[in-house]
């Protein structure tokens, strides 16, 4: 069976493969341009030896630089896999991120976080589309609430994804509007170039480094 690491070592070599070969391709080149110089130079006023080994020099160094950028990222593409890995546990489980929450008919649970010096909070709801969809006044307290989920009427909205801001209130002057964490499953953790990215229920796509909670799934 082929491993994610496995592949990654793969595709690291082949990389390594490729630029060795293109830094041979381009050192002959470059020993054809300079016997070129060497057979068109004024016998009169030779080019100086020490003038060689200056640019012998400079490509030495620039080869030298190339392989180490490709050991560099084979290196990066590397710990990407690992940290992926590590992150691949995490699949199953509900994150408390700040991004679209899927409902389906249950409650979605909700980390509200008002403002400090905060005496009212308004929990507004957008749909995927981005239109206010209900606003409610809820405890002006950073516990975590359930929501249902139901218009202004009771009604149970349609299903598809949703959002949350929170509007901080002090002696009725809005004083902050946030964006309200909410917990969501994991469904899947994906290596990029960018790092560990994950797959919510729903289809969001957060960074790993935004989840700011963990939980089992209730």
């Amino acid at each position: 069976m082929t491993t994610v690491s496995s592949v990654t070592s793969t595709a690291a070599t082949s990389t390594a493969t490729q630029s060795k070969g293109a830094l041979t391709s381009d050192f002959q080149t470059f020993l054809k341009m300079l016997t070129v110089q060497m057979q068109n130079q004024d016998p009169l006023n030779p080019i100086e030896s020490s003038d060689y080994a200056v640019q012998l020099a400079t490509f030495s160094g620039v080869e030298q630089q190339v392989q180490t950028n490709t050991l560099l990222q084979a290196l990066a593409a590397q710990m990407g896999v690992a940290g992926m890995a590590e992150m691949a546990g995490w699949v199953g489980m509900e994150a408390r991120v700040a991004a679209p929450a899927r409902f389906d008919g249950a409650p979605v649970t909700l980390a509200p976080n008002p403002a400090v010096g905060a005496d009212q909070a308004v929990l507004v709801t957008y749909d995927a589309s981005g239109a206010e969809v209900t606003r409610q006044t809820i405890a002006a307290s950073a516990e975590t609430l359930d929501w249902a989920g139901t218009d202004a009427n009771g009604a149970p909205l349609p299903a598809g994804n949703y959002s949350f801001r929170l509007e901080s209130y002090n002696n009725g002057t809005l004083i902050s509007t946030d964006t309200v964490e909410v917990y969501s499953r994991i469904v899947e953790a994906q290596g990029t170039g960018s790092g560990t990215m994950l797959v919510l229920e729903g289809g969001t796509t957060v960074a790993a480094s935004d989840v700011t909670a963990l939980r089992e799934a209730g």
